[in-house]
């Protein structure tokens, strides 16, 4: 049975409505997405600033260095003093007074971190080497030094059970071979890139994602 033109210009009138209704949720979507993202910045940024700050108060005994990643907006760096965790050619052993330097220095990284540990994406162990020799030969050695770290800091979290769980949760290994060598005045220092760092780093917005938007719609704080 054929429309007679009163229902189909019902029909029309119920269509445009519906897609203008559905316009004006994309825009709004759209318009609390991208505030929530703004939003997003200045809190990472602060998370950042607060984590950095407490980082420093913790381990600041300990003599390393805290500072932004150039590389990476949402990480800090955390650079150990010279000789503590640098490492023989072609070996994987931490260096003794390493060894020391982790018993003492890990409890603290952890209790700094672990305060932040919702908003923590990851606890980055980076191990490095420096240029002798091929890939084939230094990622893997990068990798080895970088796991020997990590196998010692969850030692030194041994006698803080639930503190060692959470840390592991964050906890990963990588070995970035010989690509990132350590220089001093734009040289190349060989012994110093035989080495390894830790990266923290923070969740980023997407990974915050709807539970942040929720936030920002509600006026909470996350």
């Amino acid at each position: 049975m054929a429309s007679t033109p009163q229902e189909s210009g019902l029909q029309s009138s119920l269509t445009d409505l519906m897609t203008s209704l559905a316009v004006i949720f994309i825009l709004m979507f759209c318009a609390t997405w991208n505030d929530a993202r703004e939003q997003g910045k200045g809190v990472r940024s602060q998370i950042l600033m607060d984590l950095e700050k407490e980082l420093e108060r913790y381990i600041k005994q300990d003599g390393v260095e805290v500072k932004a990643d150039p590389k990476d907006p949402l990480s800090l760096v955390i650079l150990v003093p010279e000789g503590l965790l640098d490492f023989a050619v072609n070996q994987d052993q931490i260096p003794p007074n390493g060894l020391v330097f982790l018993r003492s220095f890990i409890p603290s990284l952890s209790k700094a971190v672990l305060k932040f540990d919702e908003n923590i994406n990851s606890i980055i162990v980076e191990g490095h080497t420096d240029s002798t020799g091929p890939d084939s030969v230094n990622l893997p050695l990068s990798q080895r030094r970088s796991m020997a770290v990590v196998t010692k800091s969850l030692e030194a979290l041994e006698d803080t059970p639930d503190s060692r769980s959470k840390f592991l949760n964050l906890l990963s290994a990588t070995g970035r071979g010989s690509v990132e060598p350590y220089l001093v005045d734009n040289e190349v220092d060989m012994s110093r890139s035989r080495r390894v760092v830790f990266k923290i780093r923070i969740r980023s917005f997407e990974q915050m994602g709807k539970e942040f938007v929720e936030h920002v719609k509600t006026g909470t704080t996350p």
